[in-house]
């Protein structure tokens, strides 16, 4: 049996990897930071928190079979396509905006966002649906509720780890800039919230239709 303490250094070494890989709420956490700064880069990273500890608990509960059906996977990805693409239209539209006119970003409004992010994503689905077999590969052939205990608190500390630290990366890099930068920012992130509707629309898309 693999000593606890070594579970929990892997589970935080495999949280700060999934929660490092860029993706939806990064690119939030830069529009957002852009112009609320650190405090608000890290509401959204709070709010994803949210989705993350849902998704873990689900996973860790031993419903994997459920995370793995078209089920639960067409309506999160239905859900997370829609609001990325209406990210991508509200982060371009942004970026047309003068800046006397642009509206502060409130955290509350930025923690919703993570928050819903994070839930609609549909790789928090893949990745907890996968654990069984994450658990082998760490030599774990039959975990108990310890087991699972600990790989939670490692990964949602290394989860609250991150937000801190991309936060700070982010209100760094992005914060402060000029007009032009923003507007640049702004529409790269427009883009990548467009790439990410797309590529969740076509998930769903091929869960209904591909085996036809």
């Amino acid at each position: 049996m693999i000593p606890y303490l070594e579970l929990l250094g892997m589970a935080f070494l495999l949280g700060f990897i999934f929660n490092a890989a860029p993706g939806a709420v990064f690119a939030e956490t830069v529009r957002r930071g852009m112009s609320g700064g650190y405090r608000v880069a890290l509401s959204v990273q709070f709010g994803s928190l949210v989705g993350d500890a849902v998704w873990a608990i689900l996973g860790l509960a031993g419903i994997g079979l459920l995370l793995q059906a078209d089920m639960l996977k067409i309506p999160v990805g239905i859900a997370g396509s829609g609001y990325l693409a209406w990210l991508a239209w509200d982060s371009w539209r942004a970026a047309s905006e003068d800046d006397a006119t642009a509206t502060p970003t409130a955290s509350a409004d930025a923690m919703r966002s993570g928050v819903v992010l994070s839930l609609s994503n549909p790789q928090n689905v893949a990745y907890w649906a996968a654990l069984g077999s994450a658990f082998g590969a760490l030599g774990i052939s039959d975990p108990g509720r310890a087991d699972y205990a600990v790989f939670f608190c490692g990964f949602m500390a290394s989860s609250i780890v991150w937000c801190f630290v991309c936060a700070g990366l982010v209100s760094q890099l992005f914060g402060g800039r000029g007009r032009v930068w923003r507007v640049w920012t702004y529409r790269v992130c427009a883009l990548a919230f467009a790439y990410l509707a797309i590529g969740t629309g076509w998930q769903v898309f091929q869960l209904l239709f591909g085996d036809g």
